[in-house]
């Protein structure tokens, strides 16, 4: 069985496009913006209900999110998450482009690379809630409606980027 060639991808300038109209709908139907962290978190809230259901309900921070009768799945962003995941999962088989693999350098071992998405993944997700926001909470929504400080942290992320990938591109030589 030979595997057909992957179509290309979208132009940028209409994806672009396209999530500007995603982000649009987003902020018309739910009344917020785009951004996985706050979804996430109530995914967690909701698994740690399955196992201490009075740790949910005694600590605030829980509490205000799953705590008593609330169910912390009800959520727009839990829905949004889900159709991310999804969305990206079709789309990924109708351009054939969906299929299991580490992407690395070749100077890397697997291992390596996992380790160190790892500790990224972990890096940005302690971050995201330390800021009660990810980045794309912070670039996409807050840059749509003209936060300051969306535009401020979207500077620091780019040039935090620039300033680590000196040490870090001997991972992609």
């Amino acid at each position: 069985m030979t595997l057909k060639e992957p179509r290309p991808y979208v132009n940028p300038y209409v994806g672009g496009a396209l999530l500007g109209v995603v982000l649009f709908l987003s902020f018309y139907i739910t009344g917020n913006g785009l951004g996985a962290s706050g979804a996430i978190g109530h995914v967690q809230v909701a698994i740690l209900g399955l196992f201490a259901p009075d740790h949910v309900d005694r600590v605030a921070y829980f509490a205000e999110m799953g705590g008593g009768t609330r169910n912390s799945l009800d959520n727009a962003g839990v829905f949004m998450l889900l159709g991310t995941f999804l969305g990206g999962a079709i789309s990924g088989v109708i351009n054939r482009r969906f299929r299991v693999e580490t992407r690395r350098g070749p100077g890397v071992s697997v291992g390596a690379r996992w380790a160190f998405a790892v500790l990224g993944g972990a890096i940005m997700g302690y971050g995201a809630r330390l800021a009660r926001g990810c980045t794309s909470g912070q670039a996409l929504s807050g840059g749509a409606v003209l936060s300051v400080g969306s535009f401020a942290f979207m500077f620091a992320v780019f040039a935090g980027g620039y300033a680590v990938a000196y040490f870090v591109r001997r991972l992609w030589n």
